[in-house]
């Protein structure tokens, strides 16, 4: 069975693509991103995708990519913020490596700017964004095998403690 080598976890806007593209590119693998394949499955943005179909269709089309991905790809891949809600998709993380990237709200807002083109933070984005935090955040702690927070640090300094973090060894 192939697996990916870390899976990386965490908030809209920590830097999972960033970080994750460091990463690959250190380890001599490929970078996946589930977001990244079900807008080019859906010929159409995330956003388009929770306004026209709505946020259940999106999390069935999630949780479809995520399984595609974690049976496919054995390099670096990055899951979507909200993969982590669906209990099936926390199961199929069990035994793999799995970083939780993590932020606080006002390193969210400077990265962010928490705007309108996160279909979840449209009214009030600052408080959504700590509700989605409260509710996730032990969800994203479940999955992990690690936990490495990103505030402050330059995605370079996140990869590194990525790979410090679950000991793999650079390319």
């Amino acid at each position: 069975m192939s697996a990916p080598v870390v899976v990386l976890v965490g908030p809209m806007g920590v830097g999972k693509s960033t970080v994750g593209r460091v990463l690959a590119q250190r380890l001599g693998v490929g970078y996946r991103d589930t977001d990244d394949d079900i807008v080019a499955a859906q010929g159409r943005s995330i956003a388009d995708i929770f306004v026209d179909e709505g946020e259940p269709v999106f999390r069935a089309l999630e949780k479809a990519a995520v399984r595609t991905a974690l049976a496919e790809h054995e390099g670096v891949l990055a899951l979507g913020g909200g993969a982590v809600l669906d209990g099936g998709t926390r199961s199929a993380l069990a035994g793999r490596h799995v970083v939780y990237l993590s932020m606080d709200v006002e390193e969210a807002v400077k990265r962010t700017g928490l705007n309108v083109a996160r279909p979840l933070l449209t009214v009030n984005p600052r408080k959504q964004w700590r509700e989605l935090m409260e509710a996730r955040r032990p969800l994203y702690e479940e999955v992990a095998t690690a936990v490495v927070a990103t505030d402050g640090r330059s995605p370079e300094e996140v990869a590194q403690a990525v790979l410090d973090a679950v000991e793999l060894k650079q390319a």
